[in-house]
């Protein structure tokens, strides 16, 4: 699954879950569901694709924060942290040499992974979905924020 496409989803975690440990752990969950559905991999051009993947992904993570209303906006970058913690092992093994996790976890992790090198335009739908969802959830929260209260 793309980086960006767990962002996403861990805002709409992060936008419905009760406060920001939560927002965190259900973030957290979310990757290894969200992992579970097939989806696109292609190790002989990974690289190629997780590398501007990794900038678009930080740029929707500047752009939820920016559009989200202040009250919810360390719930949901708790969903998007927790959401894209266990991709961690794929820079650090790239730049260190080895995973922050142990080993039972990355294989697990690896086990449930059904991917197909023809499913990235399934990928590039999902994100526009994501962020249809993201941007239509975001202005209608700002819009009840931005209304003014009755005093009775």
């Amino acid at each position: 699954m793309l980086i960006t496409n767990h962002v996403l989803s861990g805002a709409l975690v992060g936008r419905a879950a009760p406060g920001p440990v939560s927002a965190f752990a259900l973030g957290v969950a979310s990757h290894f569901a969200i992992d579970t559905v097939p989806h696109w991999g292609d190790d002989r051009i990974f690289l190629q694709v997780a590398v501007p993947d990794g900038l678009v992904g930080l740029g929707a993570m500047a752009w939820v924060w920016r559009t989200t209303e202040a009250s919810a906006r360390v719930r949901v970058l708790a969903g998007m942290a927790g959401a894209c913690l266990p991709d961690a092992d794929k820079p650090s093994t790239l730049f260190f040499g080895r995973s922050p996790f142990p080993a039972a976890v990355d294989e697990w992790h690896r086990g449930i992974q059904r991917e197909s090198v023809r499913r990235l335009p399934q990928e590039f739908a999902v994100a526009a979905l994501g962020v249809l969802v993201v941007r239509r959830l975001s202005r209608a929260a700002g819009r009840r924020a931005a209304r003014p209260t009755s005093s009775g």
